[in-house]
């Protein structure tokens, strides 16, 4: 980066610092404790919430991960975003009624009131495990990758150091600091990603039609034009399940398998959705602070801003696939979770800097507010109950910020050298992948556990590790005992070049799997609470005036939903 590009970087830096320390400072003589730590309890607004729910869920993952699919897959990746609008919707109206209720601040405490301490405690050993190994390594190491390959490379180890430093800095503060920072971070995230997306378009107009000076329009123009395989939202399942690196198949299948056409809309999508945004500690802790009005709208105005994040994380990797194509990218090797950084190099003095800024915003606010959520689930449902029940609020606030610093080292051991072998998998994949192997019971125990009264502590334990199993079983044994072809799935055997070595790999595309693990999961729990009382004295009372919407919420959702009804009907 040039100066300027420094200068603008270093703005952004003291920027979201300094307001951090003055929400923190302005901020402390009210707290009223832990719950205020780890919920800011009645302090975020509606904007607050809904602008820290993108922050936070927009990072590496999606700038890296998710515009390395576009440059693979196409626009098909975007239905993880738009399918999390309705998610969030369903949320808003169903979900967060009830958690509010009953007084809900964290994802075990919920398992704990409704079935039994027994499941709380495991699942709050799983979302540990899940948060610190997966998503936390994930999120630093892509977000490291993604800086130092703009940077032109050698010091990847510094620049992991640097975000977790910044992300410290904010997540010490506790969620009010992340709740309020995010604003400033969604809106440096949103501003250096349209600009970048714009100046993208540009580029490729530029370059590919041979303009002195690009056109932004004219630019996705040629987009559609030079790639229109690449804007099918709904890809054709593949009329071979085998192929080789030789056959033209080859890539088509490999595109099936992390986006199953139509058949992912049955299930998966809304199995990884609803968990996601739903039963989700680092996700629900933003709301679960707020009254029902102010966090419903902010849910809900994060479900609107979905609608855009498309434009700013997957845009530009179906631009870098087009200028890769023409060979325009000269340097670029084509590995997929490199697409963004490849497109950034393009960018001119000062805007690359803002890019940069924003690319880093999302990565701070993610880790940020990510080590808060470990730290809630193990101060509260651990530390608290467990290992020192009669804790002060001051001891209880102490032990939250250690365990953010511990879960920072042990990512940083994971990610120093990628022992996960993220970068193999590619970023995007590898998070939706591995998360999805307790998706499936964990939304199985939730969604029965909120809404049917007759279901037991014994079948939510039974379910949670059988929905693991199952998802280890079709991921890794059900081709080997079944086939490769059955009435429940097709599995896919095709080559991939990785690193200059050809892998043979066979597998059931991740989605198919997560769909049939959660279904057998929730049969086995009715079939064992039909064993149990006809209502579980545990379960909660539901009041249907809890779900009514006012006129206002209404109004707000119907254009949600009619913006993402145009985009489908235009790409699908």
């Amino acid at each position: 980066m040039e100066t300027l590009d420094i200068i603008v970087f270093l703005v952004y830096f003291v920027m979201i610092i300094g307001y951090g320390l003055w929400i923190y400072y302005r901020k402390k003589s009210r707290s009223s404790g832990s719950k205020d730590y780890f919920l800011a309890e009645g302090s975020l607004t509606w904007w607050a919430i809904g602008a820290s729910l993108i922050a936070s869920n927009i990072s590496a993952e999606q700038f890296i991960g998710m515009s390395g699919e576009g440059f693979f897959v196409g626009i098909a990746v975007a239905a993880y975003e738009w399918i999390a609008a309705i998610a969030l919707i369903i949320v808003a109206i169903w979900f967060i009624p009830i958690y509010l209720k009953n007084k809900i601040y964290t994802m075990p405490q919920f398992l704990e009131v409704r079935y039994n301490k027994s499941v709380s405690l495991i699942m709050a050993v799983f979302w540990l495990f899940l948060y610190i190994i997966v998503n936390l390594s994930s999120i630093l190491y892509l977000g490291a990758l993604a800086i130092d390959t703009l940077l032109g490379g050698h010091n990847f180890h510094a620049i992991m150091i640097t975000l977790l430093i910044m992300a410290l800095l904010i997540g010490l503060g506790g969620m009010k600091v992340i709740g309020f920072t995010d604003v400033i971070q969604v809106a440096v995230l949103i501003i250096g990603g349209f600009a970048t997306v714009y100046m993208a378009l540009q580029i490729v107009d530029q370059r590919i039609n041979g303009k002195e000076i690009g056109n932004a329009i004219a630019g996705f123009q040629t987009l559609l034009k030079e790639a229109p395989q690449h804007f099918n939202l709904i890809l054709d399942k593949p009329s071979v399940s085998t192929t080789t690196l030789a056959m033209p198949e080859n890539l088509q299948v490999q595109k099936y398998v992390v986006l199953p056409g139509l058949a992912m809309y049955f299930a998966g999508q809304w199995i990884v959705q609803l968990n996601y945004w739903g039963c989700n500690q680092y996700i629900t802790q933003r709301a679960l602070g707020a009254d029902l009005k102010t966090a419903r709208t902010g849910i809900l105005f994060a479900g609107f801003l979905k609608l855009f994040m498309p434009i700013i994380v997957m845009l530009p990797g179906i631009a870098a696939y087009v200028l890769y194509s023409k060979g325009h990218l000269q340097g670029f090797n084509g590995v997929k979770d490199g697409a963004y950084s490849a497109i950034l190099q393009f960018l001119p003095t000062g805007l690359k800097g803002l890019a940069v800024a924003a690319l880093t915003a999302a990565i701070v606010a993610s880790l940020a507010g990510k080590v808060n959520s470990i730290s809630t689930i193990f101060t509260l449902d651990i530390y608290k109950k467990y290992i020192k029940s009669d804790a002060t609020e001051i001891q209880m606030v102490r032990m939250g910020r250690w365990a953010i610093i511990s879960a920072m080292l042990i990512a940083l051991s994971f990610t120093w050298t990628d022992v996960l072998g993220i970068g193999g998998e590619g970023g995007f994949t590898f998070i939706q992948k591995y998360t999805g192997f307790i998706s499936p019971g964990v939304f199985a125990m939730f969604f029965l556990g909120m809404f049917w009264k007759r279901t037991t502590g014994t079948a939510a334990l039974v379910g949670v590790i059988l929905g693991f199993v199952l998802s280890v079983f079709f991921n890794n044994f059900a081709v080997d005992i079944f086939g490769r072809e059955t009435w429940l799935y097709t599995a896919f055997t095709y080559e991939k070049l990785e690193n200059g070595v050809v892998h043979i790999i066979t597998e059931i595309p991740f989605l198919i799997n997560m769909a049939w693990s959660f279904f057998i999961t929730v049969l086995i729990m009715i079939l064992i609470s039909m064993a149990g009382p006809k209502i579980n004295p545990k379960a909660f009372e539901i009041d249907r005036t809890m779900f009514k919407v006012d006129p206002k919420t209404m109004v707000l959702i119907v254009i949600t939903l009619l913006l993402l009804t145009a985009l489908y009907v235009r790409f699908w």
